[in-house]
């Protein structure tokens, strides 16, 4: 297994670096079921940023991508099973990716509940508020 950095993710979802782009799609095809690539779960969240960020991508263009990285087999993503319910959430939810996988890996955990100051992460993701 080999892991790959968010730029190398970036540049192949992106397609937009004439010289990225082209080695990181030639890695990302090489990768096998012998041989995966893996994307840890702080890949995943900085992916997700950099596309609402710099790319200025909307939530359901985000969902797209997180489910096709999701269905490469020849990828292995950390906890994948609660990245597809971040996911989930976050397709219909209304605060960042991040809050929800959060919560997702807290409840994972067993925790009881996971504390915020973010009053949205609070009201739509399932945490509780620290006032």
């Amino acid at each position: 297994m080999i892991g790959l950095d968010t730029n190398v993710i970036v540049r192949y979802v992106a397609q937009d670096d004439p010289a990225q782009s082209p080695a990181a799609t030639r890695l990302i095809d090489s990768l096998s079921s012998e041989e995966p690539g893996f994307l840890s779960l702080v890949v995943v969240a900085e992916l997700v940023w950099v596309l609402q960020r710099s790319y200025h991508c909307e939530r359901r263009k985000i969902s797209e991508v997180l489910d096709s990285l999701l269905q490469i087999e020849e990828l292995v993503i950390e906890q994948a099973e609660l990245v597809s319910q971040a996911l989930r959430l976050y397709s219909i939810g209304r605060t960042d990716f991040s809050d929800y996988l959060i919560e997702r890996c807290s409840n994972a955990a067993h925790c009881k509940y996971t504390f915020t100051f973010d009053h949205m992460a609070a009201t739509v993701a399932g945490m509780r508020l620290l006032s």
